[in-house]
């Protein structure tokens, strides 16, 4: 990370701080971002956006006093993993809430892999933010090894036959796309899908 900007507080599209859980209205989140700018080996400047969400119960997350004035110190950091971040296996929808942090290759739905250092073995990469508010920690980051794989997915989904206009708004889309989630790795997209827990 080359040089990091302030936290901000961002509302839900009804103008909330405190976003109501779908799953248990006593529960909710607060969301918080973070724009980060790096260069990458060639020079060139990559801004992005990183999230994180403060989770609890409504009434708790009010009295916190949270406004999209409220400033925080410290980062937002990225943790990836070869173990899943939700690890209640008890859960009636652990599977699914497990593989939410799964680490996704753009729109191309293949999973980026690592070769975990103590087994040798390929595995899944599991990815996640975390708010440090001392502003110490660094990101963890897992160098996947299915590059190929997914250049190959992402070329497929290409048409050669693309009109100036669908290739003018295929662009816009992807520069929005690109704003919401951090990118570790310069040659491919990752998109994170949207936080959301179940209690």
């Amino acid at each position: 990370m080359a040089q990091n900007a302030k936290i901000k507080v961002v509302a839900d599209q009804q103008g909330n701080i405190i976003s109501i859980s779908p799953n248990n209205p006593e529960w909710g989140s607060i969301r918080i971002e973070q724009r980060t700018v790096s260069f990458n080996s060639k020079g060139f400047r990559d801004s992005k956006v990183r999230t994180f969400f403060f989770k609890g119960k409504i009434e708790e997350l009010q009295e916190d006093n949270i406004t999209l004035d409220t400033e925080f110190t410290g980062n937002i950091v990225i943790k990836e993993s070869f173990e899943p971040f939700f690890t209640n296996t008890e859960h009636p929808k652990y599977e699914q809430l497990r593989d939410k942090d799964l680490k996704i290759a753009g729109d191309t739905g293949i999973r980026c892999k690592g070769v975990d250092p103590e087994t040798g073995e390929v595995r899944d990469i599991y990815r996640t933010t975390e708010y440090d508010s001392t502003g110490t920690k660094q990101d963890v980051l897992i160098a996947h090894v299915n590059g190929d794989e997914i250049r190959a997915a992402n070329s497929s989904n290409v048409s050669v036959n693309i009109s100036k206009s669908e290739m003018e708004n295929l662009t816009k889309s992807k520069k929005k796309e690109e704003a919401k989630v951090e990118e570790p790795m310069e040659e491919e997209e990752v998109v994170m899908e949207e936080e959301s827990f179940e209690l």
